[in-house]
């Protein structure tokens, strides 16, 4: 999961995706980065953990990190926020094997970037929730 700064959006993916994925009982890892690095070695946005917390979802422990061009190896899968995360990490990517498994965690839409705006944590949730569900279904017997 990966948006830009790594401490709203990636890290509400990275925890919704995990909890889900837990709930399915399929082992997949999961994780999440950032394109800049004005966080790193932070915690998610406070509003990030309260969002999450409210779903029964623990983000609190997740350290936000840069992605790399070694997660291009570790993920089969590479899930961006949006287009501006989509063009970064396909601007790192080696081949067109590494660029196949990027893409927008909602299809042809994007998520927003709450960091301006409070109100928008509990849609930006509710928006990658739906987007998590919509890839496990497509993505469990792969």
């Amino acid at each position: 999961m990966v948006c830009l700064g790594n401490i709203c959006r990636s890290p509400l993916a990275h925890g919704i995706m995990e909890h889900l994925a837990n709930e399915q009982g399929l082992d997949w890892e999961i994780d999440s980065a950032g394109t800049g690095n004005w966080h790193v070695g932070e915690g998610p946005d406070r509003r990030s953990t309260r969002t999450a917390g409210e779903h029964g979802i623990d983000i609190s422990q997740q350290v936000c990190r840069l992605f790399r061009i070694s997660d291009f190896d570790e993920y089969d899968h590479i899930f961006v926020m949006d287009k501006s995360n989509l063009g970064d990490i396909l601007e790192m990517a080696r081949d067109d094997e590494d660029r196949k498994k990027v893409r927008l965690l909602l299809g042809d839409k994007i998520v927003p970037d709450p960091y301006q705006d409070d109100n928008l944590f509990e849609p930006v949730f509710q928006m990658i929730e739906t987007g998590c569900k919509e890839i496990i279904e497509q993505l469990r017997d792969v």
